[in-house]
């Protein structure tokens, strides 16, 4: 077993990997972290767990660790929930001291010797650990993108055979993905708010590292353009998108490459039997519907037409967010990186 931790263990993202790690086949979970006015007391004491699952009582007496380099430098891998400005040093500072760092946060995604990583769409890229170990560094940082930018990847991933040069993406996104306290009732019911601070630039910057090609040293990013517009709506987990693809591939022929699709990678704990789901209903994909598709880590896509054009769907803080840093982390163990 390889002993594990999670930095931020009481927010939104925090519970997402504490429920997908309590019982993990691979992982033992020794580690919880959180604020300092958390650190010291039970987990089941400072928690106020949110999740639509049962609590997980194996790991309720766990006492939970301040966020700090020497209450993790003992583990393995540590799945990171921070935000972004605690992020920055901090994962750098693990991953000096000899840990995996799997984060989602946004803070090293774009860096030059940091994996961005859909394991479907680019498993080489771990690649580039080996170029930060070749710099000094002990252990790794590994990111996964932002929960929109998944979706849109892992729908991409059967049309990438036909070509295309541009997409037009607008999103419908979860209000889950602004966390607990993040969007006031009063502004979401009966509303759409039409921005979602740097969400756009995430998803119109990121699939170009994700998509692009691994020389063996460092990341060529794809040749296509995104053009995306970002929306919240009151829907509490699963983001829905429609997207626009400029191909001329007969609607046909892309639907049979979606029903035949099957990802690079196999034998993975948290790898779903469908990653990429067709759904033949004029109605579908639908978050309330769909979202939990594959426990939460399949990704929906349904309408294609002419044009190209179609909708697709992923758990947000599943698929999109803790599920996807688990999923890097098992790769990463299967590649033996760990």
């Amino acid at each position: 077993m390889i002993n594990v931790g999670v930095l931020g263990a009481t927010g939104a993202v925090g519970q997402r990997f504490v429920q997908l790690l309590a019982n993990h086949p691979w992982f033992r979970l020794t580690t919880l972290t959180a604020s300092d006015r958390s650190a010291g007391k039970r987990y089941e004491d400072v928690v106020n767990w949110r999740l639509d699952v049962p609590f997980p009582e194996e790991i309720a007496g766990l006492v939970v660790e301040p966020t700090t380099v020497s209450a993790v430098s003992d583990l393995d891998i540590v799945f990171s929930a921070l935000p972004a400005d605690i992020a920055t040093t901090l994962e750098t500072d693990i991953a000096a001291a000899g840990v995996g760092v799997c984060s989602n946060a946004s803070s090293h995604r774009m860096d030059r010797d940091v994996p961005l990583v859909v394991p479907e769409v680019n498993p080489d890229h771990l690649g580039l650990i080996d170029v930060q170990r070749d710099k000094g560094r002990d252990g790794f940082i590994v990111a996964n993108p932002n929960c929109s930018t998944i979706v849109l990847c892992l729908s991409l991933a059967p049309l990438m055979p036909f070509g295309f040069s541009n997409l037009t993406v607008a999103t419908m996104q979860a209000i889950s993905g602004a966390g607990f306290q993040g969007i006031p009732a009063m502004e979401i019911y009966d509303n759409v708010v039409p921005y979602i601070g740097s969400e756009e630039e995430k998803m119109e910057r990121e699939p170009l590292k994700i998509m692009g090609s691994f020389d063996g040293s460092e990341i060529q990013n794809a040749p296509f353009r995104v053009s995306a517009s970002c929306h919240r709506v009151p829907v509490i987990d699963g983001h829905t998108m429609a997207v626009w693809a400029d191909t001329r591939a007969p609607v046909a022929d892309v639907i049979e490459a979606y029903r035949a699709y099957t990802p690079p990678i196999s034998g993975l704990p948290h790898l779903p039997s469908e990653s990429v789901h067709y759904a033949d209903e004029p109605n579908r994909p639908q978050p309330r519907l769909d979202r939990n598709r594959g426990g939460g880590m399949t990704v929906s896509v349904g309408r294609m037409r002419e044009g190209l054009r179609y909708v697709a769907m992923g758990h947000n803080t599943i698929r999109g967010a803790a599920g996807a840093s688990v999923l890097n982390a098992e790769l990463i163990v299967s590649k033996k990186y760990v």
